[in-house]
């Protein structure tokens, strides 16, 4: 798990990456819902698609669209475990994610979002 100053200059620096924004739509959705509710989406989110040790889809478990979570996941590289891996320094194969790296997982998705309003 990286320090997320340098996670996010590091984002930034990837044009993939970085061109991930929130339309109209999912920002609105973002204030009615508010962030606490957002957060449980990403948690479990976090817990269904990305915590198990195997997963059998890796890499296309995460839709590009439809949820300001899965465009928040895109756009810090938390979408899936091979990401997790090479941007978060989380081990990918045979490794469920510890409380603390689901923890981790959605603090980096709070803060996009939060810089997006």
């Amino acid at each position: 798990m990286r320090n997320l100053d340098s996670l996010f200059e590091r984002l930034g620096k990837s044009a993939f990456r970085s061109r991930f924004r929130l339309r109209q739509r999912e920002l609105e959705y973002l204030r009615s819902k508010g962030m606490d509710t957002v957060l449980v989406h990403a948690r479990a989110f976090v817990d269904e698609r990305l915590a198990p040790a195997e997963i059998p889809n890796d890499g296309r478990q995460t839709p590009m669209r439809n949820h300001l979570v899965f465009i928040a996941q895109h756009a810090t590289a938390t979408c899936c475990r091979k990401c997790l891996e090479k941007w978060h320094a989380i081990p990918r194969e045979g490794h469920e994610l510890t409380a603390d790296e689901r923890d981790y997982v959605v603090s980096v998705i709070e803060r996009w979002l939060s810089a997006c309003v």
